[in-house]
């Protein structure tokens, strides 16, 4: 997300406007403009907790970064929102690798809840036809596993079991939505579980024989899932990674067919209930709350870079 130069050292992007450095977040001032004519300037962005996360504990001891998941910002108001990969509240170009465009008057928390829908949307693809939708386990309860739940309601399921330590956790709003407590006494009996919090061990625990493991969470590289275990068991182990190799547009499509089924199908006031709004100049002191019990209990942040 930012650029390098020919000797391989990063270069700071014009417009980042969060540093991670020692461990923490910095803010850094605004860019005087967007880089170029016809630019889009970044209005919002969306804050990944586990990528971020991650970065912000790498920067201990590693080099400075700049943060940054996904930015947010329109060429003019009755222009569709484009959501780029680039650092927090940074300018861009259109036409940028990796952006999706938001159908026109699909409001701000819904293009950022699409984002992670069309994650999962492409991830379920990967699974085939065969793969038991219904009753499926999804593991986890941040934006991720929101994502997951949205698509697994628009595929057509009406019961989605959301296995999570948070006791009332925003995603149980999702229709067909249910809370299995880590004490459900559940082991082994789900022909479908989803990790979606980078747990695969723990997923893997709630999976059936012949079920299947679906892996869209990125976990650490100290875990894994038991070869001998899954031989044993017969289940089949799916990377859903949003990057993996699709078809020419499939990115942008998975995008749309996910925003424009929340647009018609839910309350656009239901969809900004899971999204926090936090003004740009705070975004550091959201950064020291991730991975602790204090963090926001609405699953998706959105950092405001016009707020006062």
């Amino acid at each position: 997300m930012s650029h390098q130069s020919d000797t391989g050292v990063r270069r700071p992007h014009a417009g980042a406007r969060i540093r991670l450095e020692g461990g923490q977040a910095w803010l850094l001032p605004p860019a005087p403009g967007p880089a170029s004519d016809g630019w889009v300037a970044g209005r919002w962005s969306v804050l990944s907790p586990g990528t971020e996360r991650r970065h912000l504990a790498a920067s201990r001891t590693g080099a400075p970064r700049e943060a940054g998941y996904m930015t947010l910002g329109r060429q003019h108001d009755r222009a569709g929102w484009v959501l780029a990969p680039v650092p927090h509240g940074a300018a861009f170009p259109p036409g940028i690798t990796g952006a999706v465009t938001a159908p026109p008057g699909v409001p701000v928390a819904t293009a950022a809840v699409a984002r992670f829908q069309q994650i999962a949307l492409l991830g379920l693809d990967r699974l085939g036809a065969g793969a038991e939708l219904d009753r499926a386990v999804v593991v986890g309860s941040g934006p991720v596993a929101l994502g997951v739940a949205l698509e697994l309601a628009r595929r057509g399921a009406t019961t989605i079991r959301v296995a999570t330590s948070r006791p009332r956790p925003p995603i149980l709003a999702v229709p067909g939505a249910t809370f299995l407590p880590p004490d459900a006494g559940v082991a082994g009996d789900a022909g479908l579980v989803i990790d979606a919090a980078g747990t695969p061990e723990r997923a893997a625990c709630l999976l059936a024989p012949g079920g299947v493991l679906g892996l869209l969470g990125t976990p650490p590289l100290t875990s894994g899932v038991a070869a001998l275990a899954a031989h044993r068991g017969g289940w089949t182990v799916t990377g859903m990674h949003e990057l993996a190799p699709a078809e020419a547009g499939a990115y942008q499509a998975a995008y749309t067919t996910a925003a424009a089924w929340l647009a018609d199908h839910l309350d656009s006031q239901l969809v900004e209930s899971w999204c926090r709004t936090v003004p740009g100049r705070l975004a550091p002191r959201a950064y020291r709350f991730l991975g602790t019990p204090a963090r926001p209990a609405e699953p998706v942040i959105l950092f405001d870079w016009q707020a006062p």
